[in-house]
């Protein structure tokens, strides 16, 4: 299959990339330093001649509401008005666990009217929603750290290890449409202070972790259980414990 990846030279896209022509098809990463620019519109209509499944994985320089939903909104419309010109078979994008119900973040609001034009469109579809990723946690922990305490939320965590996000990607693009959203999460799932806590042990880091049951995510006040799949979700293999283990050996 010819597949196109938008956002394809980023730490997600440039994996898929790797997996998909190790698994013999033929990939266009698309970004702007390769010529195709989705915001724009340069090289996108050439890009997706004779393409079967194209890949979103763009993703919003800002994360600030305004600006956020300009992004999604014209890179999205962008990109499906040139797939059904082209007669794509397969639209992907990789979106968030939560987005719906998280509609107080203007990041999350942006995702969702992404994924809302991908339904909308008669383009067959797959909308993945990802739990955050195991490499956020240094952010996230360094974000709420104040003095020599972390000052962090008791809300639901399940993060997923980037590796394991390029490896469901590539298997939903070479799948059949979903036509539905699937989400994907990481194997472990317990309070996000748990894992920021193992993080500050892991890397010897003497702060201490102040718990509290505010549900805060960057200072926006979510429900408890927003960050973790709903249902069923398809797992990742890779444990938190293996994320500190590498850091560790960076190190």
């Amino acid at each position: 299959m010819k597949i196109v990846i938008i956002g394809g030279t980023g730490l997600i896209g440039s994996n898929v990339a790797k997996k998909l022509r190790q698994l013999g098809h033929t990939v266009i990463a698309g970004s702007p330093s390769t010529g195709i620019n989705a915001l724009t519109g340069e090289g996108l209509s050439d890009a997706l001649e004779n393409t079967d499944v194209v890949i979103d994985l763009s993703n919003s320089t800002s994360f600030e509401e305004g600006p956020a939903i300009q992004f999604f909104e014209t890179v999205g419309r962008n990109i499906l008005a040139a797939e059904t010109s082209a007669g794509v078979k397969h639209h992907l994008i990789l979106s968030i666990v939560g987005t719906h119900v998280m509609g107080s973040m203007g990041y999350m609001r942006a995702k969702k009217i992404q994924e809302d034009l991908v339904q909308k469109s008669g383009v067959p579809y797959t909308i993945i929603r990802s739990t955050q990723f195991q490499e956020f946690v240094p952010t996230i922990t360094a974000g709420s750290a104040s003095g020599d305490a972390v000052h962090i939320s008791t809300v639901d965590f399940q993060p997923i290890a980037a590796e394991d996000v390029a490896a469901f990607v590539t298997q939903f693009a070479v799948s059949e449409p979903a036509n539905a959203i699937v989400e994907i999460a990481g194997p472990d799932r317990a309070f996000m202070s748990d894992f920021v806590a193992k993080y500050l042990d892991k890397s010897g880091d003497e702060k201490t972790v102040v718990a509290n049951d505010r549900n805060e995510y960057f200072g926006v006040v979510i429900p408890k259980s927003a960050l973790v799949p709903e249902g069923t979700a398809n797992l990742g293999k890779i444990r938190f414990s293996d994320f500190l283990d590498s850091l560790a050996v960076k190190a």
